[in-house]
């Protein structure tokens, strides 16, 4: 049994100060003014030392493993390593459900990632699974980011679904001239960044992916209907006009990841979807391919999530800035990455929020003196105390 007293208790309502919360088993048992809990003898006193205690942070969006297990195109780690490590950094960030992004990609037009190998998707699949039944120290699970051009792939996604492996899905389409690289010329710097490409294979590589194939309506509502069966949220990703919002919604679509204007994002509200924006970009001040700024997005009310994509850090600080910049209530700011990612993944009934009855994933948030950045001096997920760090004059 674990009391947390002296912190900030963000509830899904507002900042409760003056509060002490038990937690017995796994389980939030009750909120309450000092001295008014039963506390049983043996009880181990957690003292927030005026900081926030939070629910452990939801990102249903990234891909993070991938740089860890494969940080240059000739480096393949260990992917039982990579995950330890990961979870561990996670941790320090105050991430305690991470829907790790397996891209189920086609194309290597961009820097070479040998973790989307068919194979080792397989691999970081298949011991993301087994975390549910080891020792851990998060909640891991399988977001699926499926690539339409990729039809040499569609049963083994299929395969996942019905192993019961997948924990999201979202249908992505990179091809040059819409959605993420509507604007041609972020597309041609993008692959310049990476690659030499001359004008002449630029030109070549654009019109080859202007003319693959792709999986027809008919085959993602299929697939759509397997993770439907089986209570896994879907996703579109770069949502850039209403009639492809009209169409992924047909799917059973309830998550428009990354809208590319505001036009969007607010279409998509209206239209009951929960709309996904990166952290960093927030951090950043905008989005890196020229779309959507989700400073301005939070500001208009039209984005529900802010998810890490690829830098775990930045779903902290990004509440943290929106709150100062912005003039966002803080409890309401800490739902993009806490209560509203639970309910647009079907797991708000047991993660998300403090509240009595739900899971103890806790995090403690503290303000150093004379650094205005927020860090996480205590984790606990399931109820037990993984980490706790004493910063040090």
């Amino acid at each position: 049994m674990y009391l947390i007293t002296n912190g900030i208790i963000i509830t899904e309502e507002t900042l409760l100060e003056g509060f002490d919360l038990l937690i017995q088993g796994d389980r939030i048992v009750q909120i309450a003014r000092p001295g008014e809990l039963a506390v049983e003898e043996g009880t181990e006193i957690i003292d927030a030392r005026g900081g926030y205690v939070s629910p452990g942070l939801i990102d249903i969006h990234s891909d993070y493993i991938e740089h860890m297990t494969a940080p240059r195109p000739t480096s393949l780690f260990d992917f039982r390593l990579s995950l330890r490590e990961t979870e561990k950094e996670l941790l320090s960030h105050g991430i305690t459900t991470m829907f790790h992004s397996l891209s189920i990609f086609k194309s290597a037009d961009y820097k070479y990632r040998p973790i989307r190998e068919p194979e080792n998707v397989r691999k970081i699949a298949d011991l993301i699974e087994q975390t549910h039944s080891s020792k851990h120290l998060i909640r891991h699970r399988f977001h699926a980011r499926f690539e339409i051009d990729n039809l040499d792939q569609v049963d083994n996604l299929k395969q996942y679904i019905a192993e019961e492996k997948v924990h999201l899905v979202s249908f992505m389409d990179h091809t040059p001239g819409q959605g993420q690289y509507r604007d041609l010329e972020v597309y041609k710097k993008t692959i310049r960044g990476y690659n030499n490409v001359t004008d002449e294979n630029m030109d070549s590589i654009i019109a080859n992916h202007q003319s693959k194939q792709k999986l027809t309506e008919d085959a993602i509502r299929e697939i759509a209907a397997m993770a439907k069966e089986r209570n896994i949220a879907i996703a579109s990703h770069d949502d850039d006009s209403l009639e492809k919002l009209d169409l992924v919604q047909s799917f059973g679509t309830v998550i428009s990841e990354f809208p590319i204007t505001m036009e969007i994002a607010r279409k998509a509200k209206e239209k009951g979807m929960y709309t996904v924006a990166g952290a960093p970009n927030v951090l950043l001040g905008g989005s890196h391919s020229g779309n959507l700024s989700a400073t301005e997005a939070v500001k208009d009310g039209s984005i529900d999530i802010l998810c890490s994509d690829y830098y775990p850090a930045a779903l902290l600080h990004s509440v943290f800035q929106l709150a100062s910049l912005c003039g966002k209530d803080l409890a309401e700011m800490f739902k993009l990455v806490t209560l509203n990612p639970a309910k647009a993944v079907n797991i708000d009934e047991e993660l998300g929020s403090i509240r009595e009855g739900k899971k103890a994933d806790i995090i403690i948030i503290e303000r150093l003196e004379g650094d205005d950045l927020p860090v996480i001096t205590a984790v606990m997920v399931d109820g037990k105390l993984i980490q706790k760090t004493n910063y040090r004059i």
